[in-house]
């Protein structure tokens, strides 16, 4: 999944949100974050929609929902809704979930298996507009044992299928009474979560209060504001002016606040990779041999340090190095030599200004990034110059996510993905050909047999060796085949006043401001004695 949607649903995939733009902390209004009870946070964007029907939630951590699981600093699950782990026949096709007794919607309402059945339900609904759709697949058939039981039938064995289960459940009794994609549900959403929604100015801020009725035991932590500021300097200059208890921050702004011992500064690895988008429909992007000179073009390394000032590490691939799914020795370091042997080979021959041309066609595209993110900005202007060193003139251009939308088909975008957990949870929606053009799945229009096969063969075998055989082979053939230039893993950095305890990081997906970030855990905060 990639940027606006990530900054929306997936981004909704979050957790609470908002913050008061306009009141700072200490400043006596209800979303003050000078009390211990009470947290502002500067977050760079605002979900469209706070349904999980239509993909608020998917991963996680959402605060005023759950899911029957749930994970663990490690990302290991735990039972949420659900008392225990699931019951796991031994043919891997049915999984029995018994759910935790007393639990209620903020409204009052019994939790029961009928409403896990609904969420589902409507979910795989081709009348729901989810684009995560696709991330159930394997699912057959859901289904109430009585009030308290859940027994979901799959299609084929499908590994990773508990960790899937982390997705929120909605009331049947409320959401059920609407149509999905209209309904006030949206912005007036009932959980069961630690958090209830107070307010929403769109634009502005989202505020959350404490649930005095949850499940868990009421949240020390009693109002949560996470103020939206898309630009990263304006959110930095009102950490540091104290409108802000917190804020997620570029690492290089995050640098700043080094030296300032009221706050700390947090640093979460993460799957969250930055790469250019290669519209396979385009004369230039579409051509391979312009994406493997591009791909050998850029110096990683040099991104890394002077982007990031470390806070990474280099991408070459959608997996990061280290992670156990890794294709060992496709690392790869800049090679301009070899670039322009390629295009040669192809008749891309040097022109005007140094600038290559097959014919009449000139190796000139325009790039994408959205206004106000100086990380992807300043990814952008270093992607340029690589590529002019191979002949390749890449126009650099910044817009809103309303512009960007509808010209993604076409234009190239510095897009932001990844996904925790299971390699299929974020490959398959980024490659695979069936997903191209369905909104920010398969944003290049990527389509490349061998890939599809082995997503596929992933995603449904059952056997170790045959998934991590399928994952290497669809490494490789990204690096012969590039649909994206993946440049940078990011680690993300978040900087917080000092009046708390029990904050951690996870391993975290590309969406995070929201659901993910030391406040993944809120519900467990304590002040500081």
């Amino acid at each position: 999944m990639s940027n606006r949607r990530i900054r929306t649903a997936a981004l909704a995939g979050a957790i609470l949100t908002g913050v008061a733009a306009c009141s700072a902390p200490g400043g006596g209004s209800e979303d003050s974050g000078g009390a211990a009870d009470s947290v502002v946070v500067g977050v760079a964007s605002e979900p469209d929609t706070l349904s999980p029907l239509l993909g608020y939630g998917k991963d996680g951590n959402s605060k005023i929902f759950d899911g029957l699981l749930a994970r663990n600093a490690d990302l290991s699950l735990r039972p949420a809704l659900a008392k225990a782990l699931p019951e796991v026949a031994a043919d891997g096709l049915t999984y029995t979930y018994s759910l935790r007794e007393g639990v209620t919607f903020s409204d009052g309402e019994p939790l029961t298996a009928a409403d896990v059945v609904f969420t589902y339900d409507t979910i795989l609904d081709a009348k729901t507009n989810n684009t995560a759709r696709s991330e159930l697949d394997a699912i057959k058939d859901v289904r109430a044992d009585g009030d308290g039981t859940v027994v979901f039938t799959l299609k084929y064995p499908y590994t990773p299928f508990a960790a899937r289960t982390v997705l929120p459940i909605v009331p049947e009794h409320v959401a059920g009474a609407q149509d999905p994609n209209t309904g006030d549900f949206n912005t007036e959403p009932v959980g069961t979560g630690p958090y209830t929604l107070s307010s929403w100015s769109k634009g502005e801020k989202l505020t959350f209060k404490a649930n005095p009725d949850y499940w868990g035991g009421e949240p020390e932590v009693k109002t949560v504001t996470m103020a939206i500021i898309q630009d990263d300097d304006v959110r930095a200059t009102r950490l540091r002016s104290g409108d802000l208890d917190g804020a997620v921050l570029p690492p290089n702004l995050a640098a700043t606040f080094e030296d300032d011992n009221t706050r700390k500064t947090y640093e979460a690895k993460t799957y969250d990779f930055r790469a250019v988008t290669l519209p396979q429909s385009d004369a230039v992007t579409g051509d391979t041999a312009i994406r493997q000179a591009l791909d050998l073009a850029v110096d990683r390394e040099a991104m890394v340090n002077s982007i990031l000032s470390g806070a990474g590490t280099p991408a070459y691939g959608p997996l990061p190095v280290g992670d156990t799914w890794f294709a060992d020795g496709i690392e790869r370091e800049q090679d301009l030599t070899e670039a322009g042997r390629i295009l040669d080979a192809a008749g891309w021959k040097a022109g005007d200004g140094g600038i290559r041309a097959k014919g009449d066609q000139r190796a000139s595209f325009t790039l994408l990034y959205p206004s106000g993110d100086k990380v992807r900005q300043d990814h952008a202007l270093a992607y340029a110059s690589d590529a002019k060193k191979a002949g390749i003139e890449v126009k650099v251009e910044s817009a809103t996510w309303e512009v960007i939308e509808p010209r993604m088909a076409d234009d190239a975008v510095l897009a932001g993905f990844g996904s925790v957990g299971d390699p299929d949870f974020g490959l398959y929606t980024l490659l695979h050909s069936t997903l191209a053009g369905d909104g920010f799945n398969n944003m290049a229009g990527y389509e490349n047999p061998a890939v599809d096969d082995a997503l596929d063969a992933a995603r449904r075998s059952a056997d170790q060796g045959a998934r991590e055989e399928a994952y290497d082979t669809l490494q490789r053939e990204l690096v012969k085949d590039p649909g994206y230039t993946f440049l940078t893993h990011v680690n993300h950095v978040y900087v917080l006043a000092d009046r708390w305890d029990g904050l951690t990081t996870q391993i975290e997906p590309h969406e995070h401001g929201f659901a993910s970030g030391p406040w993944w855990n809120l519900e467990a905060w304590q002040p500081t004695k």
